[in-house]
């Protein structure tokens, strides 16, 4: 019952700041004092707006970082949605941001918001995408910001923001969703790699997500399973 009170209190937080400023979490003594950390939550499926408040505040509150975390407004409500309308206010955070964490499903965003987060992109700033970042951007040819979108066709930019920052972008599900799930099991020598600290094998009740990697380095493998139990 208290993981459930929490959740609901930090959702409502949320809902009564959307208006006015970005939810933003201050840091207390910790590790990541004096960095700031941009969350950005925005897509149709998997509730961003739910999950990334969370993270933020587990973040400042143990961690010590500065955390703000940004949602898709309805302009006409004010009101946060899931996914649509693609507007994402408060981008221009992104200047002092020391992270970008990008849980995004098909935005269009408009040039003046779009703007902030390719200028971080251009000053090398880090990301880290969760989920559906892989095609975070659905933004049409001939708009300015059209080479981003996953499935561009940009000769520079092959693919969009997926493919060129994250290293993949979407072409679809493995097998059959609702169906199959996936057991992910990690590589064994990349078992004490830095990132797979106090993780151990994973089961997920999903299809994996199917498209052409670039360089990386992999650190586990996906095992589709016929069926929605682990074994």
């Amino acid at each position: 019952m208290k993981r459930t009170t929490l959740s609901l209190a930090i959702l409502i937080g949320c809902i009564q700041n959307s208006l006015a400023d970005p939810l933003v979490f201050e840091g207390t003594d910790g590790p990541g004092n004096g960095r700031h950390i941009v969350l950005i939550a925005g897509d149709h499926e998997y509730r961003s707006e739910e999950s990334l408040p969370a993270l933020g505040r587990i973040l400042a509150k143990h961690h010590g970082f500065k955390c703000t975390v940004l949602f898709n407004i309805d302009p006409e409500t004010g009101e946060i949605v899931a996914g649509t309308p693609s507007s994402i206010p408060g981008l221009e955070a992104l200047k002092s941001a020391d992270l970008a964490v990008v849980f995004l499903r098909f935005q269009d965003l408009p040039d003046d918001q779009m703007k902030h987060l390719v200028d971080y992109l251009q000053r090398g700033g880090p990301v880290v995408g969760m989920r559906t970042a892989t095609h975070a951007f659905n933004i049409p040819a001939g708009k300015t910001y059209s080479k981003y979108s996953f499935r561009s066709e940009d000769k520079d930019y092959e693919l969009g923001f997926g493919h060129q920052v994250l290293g993949q972008t979407w072409v679809g599900h493995y097998g059959r969703n609702h169906q199959q799930s996936t057991a992910i099991a990690i590589v064994p020598d990349r078992k004490d790699h830095p990132i797979l600290r106090g993780v151990r094998d994973v089961w997920v009740q999903a299809g994996g997500y199917v498209g052409k990697p670039i360089d990386g380095e992999i650190l586990t493998m996906a095992q589709p399973l016929d069926g929605m139990t682990p074994d």
